[in-house]
């Protein structure tokens, strides 16, 4: 009865019941330890004793590749349409010939090419050879002596009549078809220009001036003059007159630094990316990482624009007072930097629709809820359709098994299509990011659960 009573409330053995009861605490202590550990949101193993100092690592890691691929994309924005800009002739082209079609530049160049024209024009020589051809006649001197008198009113005379036939010129269809021409003729000499050599049509000065000669439009200027009755417009020498398009010291230190721009606008970009993908992919949370990656990519491209906005404002003050007309500068500096405020823009709205798409695949609690109610939305349409007997049958339980599938390929062809594209904009950007959310939307309305497709009594 004693060795009854000793025992355990069980019947075991003493020993027994405090095994036992060792095993219930240590269980209720692993219990305690596993329901502290979160989750990992996307997916992956939860940190455990041996993780935290790989898991810091791999977070270090990716901060840092992100925050150096942010770093990078300014400068890889600007190194690319650099290079776009010195090696494409179409895109040269694209970029300044509209130049000739603004009023403001169309009376800046009517301007430059009236002062040429005038710079030869002495009316002063022209009136003593009158003079001397009277005093020949034996005119009475009165009327020689009177002669010098004329000529301030008639040389501005003849300046007002040049600037009138020279603001016919500029306006005329010709001129637009001279300009653009002589500027897809001089960008392979820009590219000469660059590599050290000088052009006959363009040159860089040694301050930075980029310089377009006219003398092929004060051919079409003199031919106008002279039609018009001023005929002494065919006597005038062959006048080497030049525009400039742009003046900044940056334009010679491009020139000597022309092979590695453009070894740096082709393949930073793509070195960017990498950084980017990689720090994605050393990240714990992929999505969440992604976030990040394309947020960064939107503020670096703000920066960017914010720096091109000073800039400007300091290239107009370094022209104040050095060009006579600082406002068709201004035109030429916004015209000629188009192209690289369109891709920054392009950029950046490339930048924020990856965000979004990564946010909407997250794992936080406002995505999932998101995408909840978007799958009960569908599968209550799919409900009311089979009740009315439209179903995707087979093909839709198929596509159900393999709709991650579908969507990386949506996903995968999109950046296909963005990757591919010759000239990016923000526009294909967001309509690309529409189509494949628009596919994407389809494959979950289409794909047929196989819960449903079991209950079918087909």
């Amino acid at each position: 009865m004693s060795e009854m009573a000793g025992a355990g409330h069980d019947g075991g053995p003493p020993d027994a019941a405090a095994r036992l009861a060792a095993l219930e605490r240590e269980n209720a202590e692993l219990r305690r330890r596993l329901d502290e550990v979160p989750p990992a949101p996307d997916g992956g193993p939860p940190a455990g004793p041996g993780r935290p100092a790989r898991n810091r690592s791999r977070s270090a890691a990716a901060v840092v590749l992100i925050l150096l691929g942010a770093l990078l994309a300014p400068v890889a924005v600007v190194a690319a349409w650099a290079e776009r800009t010195l090696t494409d002739t179409d895109r040269y082209v694209a970029t300044v010939a509209p130049l000739a079609e603004d009023p403001t530049v169309r009376s800046a160049l009517a301007g430059r090419l009236t002062s040429a024209v005038m710079e030869r024009i002495d009316v002063g020589s022209l009136l003593d050879t009158v003079a001397d051809g009277l005093k020949e006649r034996d005119v009475a001197p009165r009327a020689v002596a009177a002669l010098p008198a004329l000529e301030a009113p008639l040389t501005s005379g003849v300046e007002s009549f040049v600037r009138k036939t020279a603001d016919r010129v500029v306006d005329s269809d010709e001129f637009a078809t001279a300009w653009e021409q002589a500027n897809r003729v001089a960008h392979e000499q820009l590219v000469d220009v660059m590599r050290g050599e000088q052009g006959d049509i363009v040159q860089v000065g040694q301050e930075g001036q980029l310089t377009i000669q006219l003398s092929g439009m004060i051919d079409l200027l003199k031919d106008r003059l002279e039609a018009r009755g001023l005929g002494l417009a065919a006597n005038l020498p062959t006048i080497n007159a030049t525009f400039t398009i742009m003046e900044t010291s940056q334009l010679v230190q491009i020139r000597n630094r022309y092979a590695q721009l453009v070894a740096l606008g082709t393949w930073l970009p793509w070195i960017v990316l990498v950084l980017l993908g990689a720090g994605v992919i050393a990240a714990l949370h992929h999505l969440r990482a992604l976030v990040v990656a394309g947020l960064a990519l939107v503020a670096a491209m703000l920066v960017l624009a914010a720096g091109l906005a000073v800039a400007r404002g300091l290239y107009l003050d370094a022209l104040s007072g050095v060009v006579l007309r600082l406002d068709a500068a201004e035109i030429v500096f916004d015209q000629v930097v188009s192209f690289l405020r369109a891709t920054l823009r392009t950029v950046g709205v490339l930048g924020l629709v990856v965000a979004l798409a990564a946010y909407l695949g997250g794992a936080s609690a406002s995505a999932r809820g998101l995408r909840a109610g978007v799958g009960r939305g569908f599968g209550t349409v799919r409900a009311w359709a089979e009740g009315r007997g439209v179903s995707t049958g087979p093909a839709g339980v198929w596509l159900a098994r393999y709709r991650g599938v579908a969507r990386t390929a949506v996903v995968a062809l999109a950046a296909l299509v963005l990757l591919l594209a010759s000239s990016p904009t923000p526009g294909l950007v967001v309509g690309v990011a529409v189509v494949a959310g628009l596919l994407i939307a389809l494959i979950e309305l289409l794909a047929r659960p196989a819960s449903a497709a079991g209950g079918d009594p087909s």
